[in-house]
C-alpha cells in the first residue's frame, strides 16, 4: 500500500477538522438560508385555511426595498447600507490595532501578571452585559448611562474646537471614540484573547537573536512578532467585520419587518442583501490581504 504523502496527510487533517461544522452548516443553516432566498422572490402571506401562501413577484421585493421601503428613522436602505459599512471601515481597523495593544500589554511578564489578566479578561467570562450591570448598580448609572458625551461636552474639546486650527471633524471623531471607550474595549474582548494565545505561541529564543544581532525592540516588533501573527491578525479581522455586521442596525430592520409588519417577503430581500453584503466585504478583505501576504513573501 502506497504511503500517503505529508502535505495529502495535512489536507485530510484539515478536512477532517471541518467535517462537524459542515455536518452542523447544512443541518442548521444550508435549509433556513435557501428558503429565505425563495421567499425574497415571493409575496409571502397567510391562507384562509393556515399556512404560507406564496406568490411569484421575481425581484419586486429588491426594487421595492430600495425605492419605497423606509428603515427606522425615516433613512433609506441605501443610507442604512452606506452608514454600515462606514462604520465597518472606521470601526474595525480600531478594534483590531486596540485588541493587539491589550495583548500586548497583559503578554508582559510582572508581578502579580495573573491576578490582572483575571480582572482584565472578567467581561469576557462573564459576559459583557452582566458587567455593565454591576458598574451601573455601583456607580449608581453614571459611568453606563451618564458616560457618553463626556469628554466630547468637556472644556479640553471646547478649547481644541476654540483655540486651535484642528478640523472640527477630526475633533468630534476622536472624542466620540474616547467618549465610547467602555463600547470599544467590550468589543475587542475575544480579539484580545486571540491575539495573546498568538503572542504567547511565539519562541522567545526569536526574540533572544533579534537582540543578540542588535535589534531593538521595536524593530523585534516589525520584524519579529507582526509577520509570526500574521494569520492570527487574518483570523481577527474576519471575526471584527462579523461581529461588527451582527451588531448592527440592519438585523434589527428584518426583525421589524418579519414580525412586526409582516413583511416577509421585504424581510427575506434584506436579509439576502446583508448577506451578500457581508460577503463581499469578507472577499474584498481576504484578497487584500493575499496581496500583502505577497509582498511580505
Amino acid at each position: 500500500m502506497k504511503k500517503m504523502k505529508y502535505k495529502n496527510k495535512r489536507k485530510l487533517c484539515g478536512f477532517l477538522y471541518t467535517v462537524p461544522w459542515i455536518i452542523g452548516f447544512v443541518m442548521f443553516f444550508a435549509v433556513p438560508i435557501l428558503k429565505t432566498i425563495h421567499w425574497s422572490f415571493n409575496e409571502v402571506g397567510v391562507k384562509e385555511s393556515g399556512g404560507m401562501e406564496l406568490t411569484r413577484n421575481g425581484v419586486q421585493n429588491y426594487v421595492s426595498l430600495f425605492t419605497e421601503q423606509v428603515a427606522s428613522g425615516s433613512r433609506t436602505f441605501l443610507q442604512v447600507f452606506t452608514n454600515e459599512n462606514t462604520n465597518l471601515l472606521v470601526n474595525a481597523p480600531i478594534i483590531v490595532i486596540f485588541s493587539l495593544f491589550l495583548a500586548i500589554l497583559a503578554n508582559v511578564k510582572f508581578k502579580g501578571q495573573g491576578v490582572v489578566r483575571t480582572v482584565f479578561f472578567l467581561p469576557i467570562v462573564l459576559g459583557v452585559g452582566v458587567i455593565k450591570d454591576l458598574i451601573t448598580i455601583s456607580t449608581g448609572g453614571d459611568l453606563v448611562t451618564r458616560g457618553t458625551g463626556l469628554f466630547s461636552q468637556g472644556i479640553a474639546t471646547m478649547m481644541l474646537l476654540r483655540y486651535t486650527s484642528i478640523s472640527s471633524d477630526i475633533v468630534l471623531t476622536i472624542t466620540n471614540y474616547v467618549d465610547n471607550i467602555f463600547s470599544l474595549i467590550s468589543q475587542a474582548g475575544v480579539q484580545t484573547l486571540i491575539y495573546l494565545a498568538g503572542l504567547q505561541s511565539i519562541s522567545p529564543s526569536l526574540y533572544e537573536v533579534a537582540k543578540i544581532e542588535g535589534a531593538t525592540t521595536y524593530e523585534s516588533f516589525w520584524k519579529v512578532t507582526l509577520p509570526l501573527i500574521g494569520n492570527i491578525t487574518m483570523f481577527v479581522v474576519v471575526y471584527t467585520i462579523v461581529d461588527i455586521f451582527l451588531d448592527s442596525s440592519i438585523a434589527s430592520e428584518v426583525y421589524r419587518f418579519a414580525f412586526t409588519k409582516s413583511r416577509i417577503g421585504i424581510a427575506s430581500a434584506l436579509s439576502v442583501v446583508y448577506m451578500i453584503n457581508v460577503l463581499l466585504v469578507l472577499l474584498i478583505v481576504l484578497l487584500i490581504s493575499k496581496k500583502v501576504v505577497k509582498k511580505d513573501v
